[in-house]
């Protein structure tokens, strides 16, 4: 089976096409400013696949599969709370899914990635912000209002969320440096202030960890989102989460950090697993 997939991102929209298990033809444009604009683009690549079964699309927001509709805001803005799913089934003539782009990269993992032979693995997502997801017996639970795996909105320190304290572009913001990677590098070379930054980025994380663990018990913790590709950034997470676990009774406990698999096309595999397991 061939899917078109697009993954709609703040800055750029990535497109490939699924075929035999893996993302093929791949390619971007910029984000553009309009709905108008955007159907023009998505409907000009359509055109050079035209032999594929369907539309797969990763998105942000809060995706409702049964309204076809994109709730909350993100980064685009124009493709909230209408029937987007309706108008691209019409501009494409062939059936579209859409999924969260955070539920979309945890899909890839379940079905291709390291969490291929598990089932209950909680998801970080780490980029500008945090998004999350959960996976409970290898379904991603989505909750009563589409907020399942929002780990983001965690409140970690009085009123503020995980997303705004362990973000690597909000930490380096507050540490001034100009971007998250300017802060690990650093702190990797050294550089006492990067280092105070970047350890209070892990132990944000880790706390947070520390209770999502004794919630849901997962066999599993991924964290993906381009700080993921760091060979340093795992290690001292995983340290601090066992030192918080043992410290407070629950060292039997024994919960396992890892990077995803998939980075860059994690998105695209994901639209397309969405589109397998939902289409007609």
């Amino acid at each position: 089976m061939k899917i078109l997939c697009f993954d709609m991102g703040g800055t750029a929209v990535k497109y490939g096409v699924w075929d035999n298990d893996k993302i093929t033809n791949t390619g971007s444009f910029k984000t553009p400013t309009t709905w108008d604009e955007m159907k023009q683009q998505m409907g000009q690549v359509a055109t050079k696949f035209a032999d594929v079964e369907g539309i797969g699309i990763s998105s942000p927001g809060s995706v409702d599969s049964k309204l076809g509709v994109i709730k909350g805001i993100s980064a685009i803005p124009y493709i909230h709370n209408f029937e987007i799913v309706k108008e691209l089934t019409e501009l494409f003539n062939k059936q579209v899914t859409i999924e969260n782009d955070a539920n979309s990269a945890a899909l890839a993992e379940l079905y291709y990635g390291r969490a291929k032979d598990l089932n209950n693995v909680v998801f970080y997502i780490i980029g500008s912000g945090i998004g999350g997801a959960v996976s409970i017996n290898k379904q991603l639970v989505k909750g009563a209002n589409l907020f399942g795996g929002e780990i983001g909105y965690m409140l970690m320190d009085g009123q503020k969320t995980l997303s705004q304290i362990a973000s690597p572009v909000e930490t380096a913001k507050r540490y001034n440096f100009e971007s998250g990677k300017e802060l690990f590098d650093l702190a990797a070379k050294g550089n006492e202030q990067a280092k105070v930054g970047a350890d209070e980025v892990y132990d944000t994380l880790a706390r947070s960890m520390y209770n999502v663990a004794l919630m849901l018990d997962p066999e599993l913790i991924l964290i993906g989102g381009g700080i993921s590709q760091r060979d340093d950034f795992v290690s001292p997470i995983q340290e601090k989460l066992d030192h918080y676990l043992k410290a407070n009774g629950a060292g039997d406990l024994r919960i396992k950090i890892d990077r995803c698999e998939f980075l860059q096309n994690a998105n695209l595999i994901g639209a397309a697993v969405n589109f397998e397991n939902t289409k007609d």
